[in-house]
């Protein structure tokens, strides 16, 4: 189907990069937050140059139109900046940022720079009327702080002639996706709901998604397990799409990528014909193909050449339309490109991207090519009950003195300024151990102190260590343990320095020093101003989750303070759900010893009620330890599963395999509340039946939760419920949620503590949650099970 007049918005900088750009992929030029320091460092020069030339100005934003092939473009872009050269003609200077050596920063290694300098040239003469201009590229080398810079001159004629072939080159590629795009929008206008009836609270869901979605604007949706959510907030974001997109379905973990995945599969199973394309993000070591990732043209041939062999690939996999990791590998092996960027490069093309929230919300591995500004995206957040403490970790950085120490006794004997710089860091941390041991009188959590300000002395010395480290590595390219010590150090510098820069009152600085050992973290308390920025890049988003209570709380954390929020009840019918709050037993810290045995007999009863299996959630590995010793000597007859910490996916893997359907005999299995199997684990039909939950779920304890509390307390007194209490009632539903996945399913769940009855806590629990009994006692749980489990 080819359209009969195609128009095209087509970024300046896209155009060119992919027509022009050649060689080959190489970590060791492109450095490591590149998009943030070559920002930083264009307002540096950008400023400079306004001393040289008065009538400089910077980031002028450039949009041209242009017929050519039967295409109608529109070209947009942004020049760093345009002044008036001593000679009267108006330039365009274009400013980029390399690691490169400097011998090989010359006028023409990257003919993309030139050209993309041309058509913002272009495009100004052309609206200013003018016979010349001049181009003039200005490199700045990072690590010898120099400035390289050429400059030519074109008349407006041969800048106009220059335009016009890149898009007569570019043509195929427009008319591709624009025949593609036109086709997207009458099959979705077409495309039906993929199954025969809407499941209860399904149809108001998809509709309040849809509403969303295609006016714009902000969502959190609250829908209990086994609505369907998947599909609930894909199909109406699809038919909302129209000329837009893509629409970004970013999840927390890799299980519910599957779910989206299977999603787009029925879509396309029921719709043969449907032009949707995706495209599964997956993160570079695991889609890497080689046993150890490098990525330079020596080591990887799959980078070797990577942009000149780019194109090819691309053009054939964009017959696809459904672009897994395996599919993408596929590709990578016929035409010997890297899988990870291959995957990038096809995002562009694409309809649906699938990925983890760091493609969006992560400031060192955002998607830069969609996200440098705000684009018609949809935004689609599962599981965002993640999103807060995600967000907080993705802001936050920390480093210890050991890791110093360490990289110094790698360099071996001898002087170096790398040697000289690590020693200057160390000092640092020397310092405040001396300040914790001299100052710290509460040693609850270590000899720890917080301060509300930056790391200055600790930033300068970490500033000056990146450009001997940097020389280092870039010397010592072979890998080898001293090589992957240094290199992961200079990644948690400039990590470090990153969430510096950005160190403001939604921050604490927390030192801790243990023995010799000195710890220093960066911690973001509030990352909802880092939140509202990333979602404003979009048209539209809706986050949604089994668990978003108390809502103002998510919209609050979420930056989203405007947003609609809903909530939908269950669809099951309440009878196949026993809930029973133990309320004779407190599991608090100072109690657990002595609550041993009666979880123990608690969880024997909920167990004995009826074969089949169980999972009991604890708040802690040794609180679980301990019943789980108990339990297995007082009853030997119940066969047990205990979770490990640190399991690895093939240890999970064969950990819920022991959940088989029609279990004849009962399993318990012990596991941590809060922990991979607690949440995002599906145990359709009579994999689960029963669930007993052992405390409220509140946070441990320490320092970092106390910063919390204090923050939340001074900036929205509520500091226990922001810390504690809606954190844990968070994982509490999240693992009770495991029971009931479909209509047929039936199961119990068991609440163990006297806490679960306090009004502050029962106000968070859902409304299917209303006939929650509780009981006193074995006896009273045993005779309630007989009568629930009765035919």
């Amino acid at each position: 189907m080819q359209p009969e007049s195609l128009s095209v918005v087509l970024p300046i900088r896209r155009l060119v990069e992919f027509l022009l750009r050649s060689g080959s992929l190489d970590s060791r030029f492109t450095g490591f937050d590149r998009a943030n320091e070559g920002a930083r460092l264009h307002r540096k020069l950008q400023r400079a140059a306004v001393k040289e030339h008065p009538d400089y100005t910077a980031e002028v934003a450039l949009t041209q139109e242009y017929g050519c092939n039967g295409i109608q473009y529109t070209l947009e872009g942004r020049a760093d900046g345009i002044f008036t050269d001593e000679d009267g003609i108006k330039t365009i200077d274009e400013i980029k940022t390399t690691l490169l050596p400097s011998e090989q920063i010359t006028e023409d290694h990257a003919p993309e720079h030139w050209a993309q300098a041309k058509v913002y040239a272009a495009i100004y003469a052309q609206q200013q009327n003018l016979d010349t201009m001049r181009v003039r590229l200005t490199y700045y080398q990072v690590e010898e702080e120099q400035i390289y810079r050429f400059a030519k001159t074109w008349t407006c004629e041969e800048l106009t002639a220059f335009v016009e072939d890149l898009l007569t080159q570019y043509a195929p590629w427009a008319k591709r996706a624009a025949a593609w795009r036109q086709k997207r929008q009458t099959d979705l206008q077409a495309l039906g709901f993929p199954f025969p009836q809407y499941r209860t609270g399904q149809r108001a869901m998809i509709g309040a998604v849809y509403e969303t979605c295609r006016d714009g604007g902000h969502l959190l949706c609250q829908a209990p397990t086994g609505i369907g959510k998947t599909m609930s907030v894909l199909f109406p974001a699809l038919k909302a799409l129209e000329d837009g997109g893509p629409v970004f379905y970013l999840t927390a973990r890799g299980t519910t990528r599957a779910a989206a995945e299977s999603a787009l599969s029925l879509l396309h199973v029921q719709n043969p014909d449907l032009a949707l394309r995706s495209v599964t993000l997956t993160a570079k070591d695991k889609i890497c193909m080689l046993p150890v990732r490098e990525c330079t043209p020596e080591a990887c041939p799959y980078a070797n050449g990577y942009f000149d062999k780019i194109r090819t690939a691309l053009w054939k996999a964009l017959d696809e339309q459904t672009l897994t990791s395996e599919t993408l590998q596929d590709l990578a092996r016929e035409y010997q490109v890297c899988p990870f960027e291959l995957g990038l490069d096809l995002s562009l093309w694409c309809d649906v991207v699938i990925g983890d929230y760091n493609y969006l919300f992560d400031p060192v591995v955002r998607l830069v090519r969609f996200f440098d500004s705000r684009g018609d995206y949809l935004f689609l957040i599962d599981e965002a009950h993640n999103l807060p403490g995600r967000a907080r970790d993705m802001h936050s950085a920390s480093l210890s003195k050991s890791r110093f120490l360490e990289a110094k006794k790698q360099l071996g004997s001898g002087k170096s300024s790398l040697k000289t710089a690590l020693q200057k860091v160390n000092e640092v941390f020397l310092g405040w151990r001396h300040r914790c041991e001299e100052e710290c009188s509460d040693t609850r959590f270590g000899k720890t102190f917080f301060e509300p300000t930056r790391a200055e002395a600790l930033d300068r010395a970490l500033t000056r260590l990146c450009e001997p480290l940097e020389l280092w590595l870039d010397d010592h390219r072979d890998p080898g343990e001293t090589h992957d010590i240094l290199l992961q150090l200079y990644f948690d510098v400039r990590a470090w320095l990153r969430v510096a820069d950005t160190f403001d009152d939604h921050f604490v600085l927390q030192v801790s020093a243990y023995g010799s050992e000195v710890h220093a973290a960066m911690l973001c308390l509030d990352p909802s101003a880092f939140l509202a920025s990333d979602f404003a890049k979009g048209r539209a988003a809706v986050l949604f989750s089994a668990t978003l209570t108390p809502a103002g709380y998510y919209k609050d954390l979420c930056g989203l303070p405007d947003a609609r929020a809903v909530a939908l009840r269950s669809p099951f019918p309440p009878a196949n759900l026993g809930l029973w709050c133990a309320r004779h037993i407190s599991t608090r810290y100072k109690d657990r010893q002595a609550s041993i045995t009666q979880v123990s007999d608690l969880i024997a009863c909920m167990a004995r009620g009826k074969a089949g299996n169980y999972l009991v959630f604890f708040p802690s590995y040794s609180y679980l330890q301990n019943v789980w010793e108990d339990f297995s000597v007082r009853y030997p007859d119940l066969a047990t599963l205990c979770q490990e910490s640190s399991m690895d996916e093939s240890q999970r893997t064969e950990f819920l395999a022991h959940f088989s359907p029609e279990q004849k005999d009962t399993l318990v299995g012990f596991a941590v509340l809060g922990g991979v199997f607690s949440e995002g684990v599906d145990f359709i039909g009579d994999r689960l039946i029963g669930v007993a939950i052992v405390g409220p779920g509140l946070p441990q304890v320490g320092p970092r939760q106390e910063q919390l509390r204090d923050h939340f307390e001074k900036t929205r007194g509520s500091g226990f419920d922001y810390a504690y209490r809606y954190p844990g009632m968070n994982k509490v539903l999240q693992a009770a949620g495991r029971v009931i996945r479909t209509p047929q399913d039936k199961g119990v769940v068991l609440l163990i503590d006297d806490r679960f009855t306090a009004p502050d806590t029962r106000r968070l629990l859902p409304p299917h949650w209303s006939h929650l009994r509780a009981v006193n006692s074995v006896q009273q749980l045993e005779t309630e099970l007989t009568a629930f489990w009765s035919p």
